[in-house]
């Protein structure tokens, strides 16, 4: 089976728990220490080898096809996750209409080969040296079939996933049967939630074509697949590793305040709320 090189990054949405802040930058360059969320979204597809990139942007990220160009300071990149930047290709998403329509985009892009799509908040850190998505491949290969990354997930996030109805075939990997987008607790098929790396091929944009917009006018990756998985057997697994989603302003400063930890910047006993402890020279000149 041919390796998969490509890797889809959908981009493009508006932000909204991030207003007013989003007016100006996108949420996929929030930082979290000194590179911003994207960064460690390519160095995973990088790390994974995938080596050609698209990004799917909106309206107003032009922040992220600019930390994209080539720079002066380029030669400190190998301290930064790759040695050399990928070859990172950009399309725009002409409205917000969903993750299935932004994958849409990609269908030059990819052609008919298989590739990832990796989520452009989330952040995977492995328990080894093999990244999470390499693992999520390495079942691909296996299996030769679409592939989907679940965790477990605490009852009161299952709104905002989507959940697998799933039969368990090995230990931490399943065949998938349904999909339920964010379901309260008594719809809940089970409590592995879809983590946002997906392997897929050209068959998934007859499926998008298929589906229709739902909540707010989207098009939900969900539907599409629960279209898929009445044509084609579909596997979930388990990742091994950890997830740092960064949809929210509260999951923004936890992960941020974790991975300065592992950095050594804060011992462990430091309390978040001892960092807004201002000088009293300084406080005085704030008053």
């Amino acid at each position: 089976m041919q390796k998969i090189k490509k890797c889809v990054i959908p981009a493009a949405g508006a932000g909204s728990r991030f207003y007013p802040l989003t007016r100006a930058q996108p949420k996929e360059m929030l930082p979290i220490l000194d590179k911003p969320v994207i960064h460690y979204v390519v160095e995973e597809a990088v790390n994974s080898g995938l080596d050609e990139i698209l990004i799917i942007v909106g309206a107003g990220k032009d922040a992220i096809i600019n930390y994209f160009d080539r720079h002066n300071l380029d030669d400190k990149m190998d301290d930064y996750g790759f040695k050399d930047l990928p070859d990172i290709y950009f399309v725009r998403q002409k409205e917000q209409k969903g993750l299935a329509d932004a994958i849409r985009y990609a269908k030059h892009f990819t052609g008919d080969e298989d590739f990832v799509v990796l989520l452009g908040d989330t952040i995977y850190i492995s328990n080894d040296s093999n990244s999470v998505t390499s693992k999520i491949l390495d079942v691909y290969y296996r299996y030769r079939l679409p592939a989907i990354a679940v965790e477990e997930v605490p009852e009161y996030k299952f709104k905002d996933y989507g959940m697998i109805n799933g039969e368990e075939i090995e230990k931490g990997i399943y065949k998938v049967m349904e999909i339920v987008e964010k379901p309260n607790v008594d719809q809940a098929p089970s409590n592995l939630g879809i983590t946002g790396i997906y392997v897929l091929g050209p068959y998934i944009y007859d499926h998008i074509a298929g589906i229709k917009p739902g909540k707010n006018g989207e098009y939900q990756l969900a539907d599409a697949y629960n279209s898929l998985v009445k044509e084609r057997e579909v596997i979930a697994a388990i990742i091994e590793g950890k997830r740092y989603d960064i949809g929210t302003k509260e999951m923004w400063i936890r992960t941020f305040a974790e991975f300065a930890k592992k950095k050594g910047l804060f011992s462990e006993n430091t309390q978040m709320q001892n960092m807004t402890n201002l000088p009293s020279y300084y406080s005085n000149k704030v008053q």
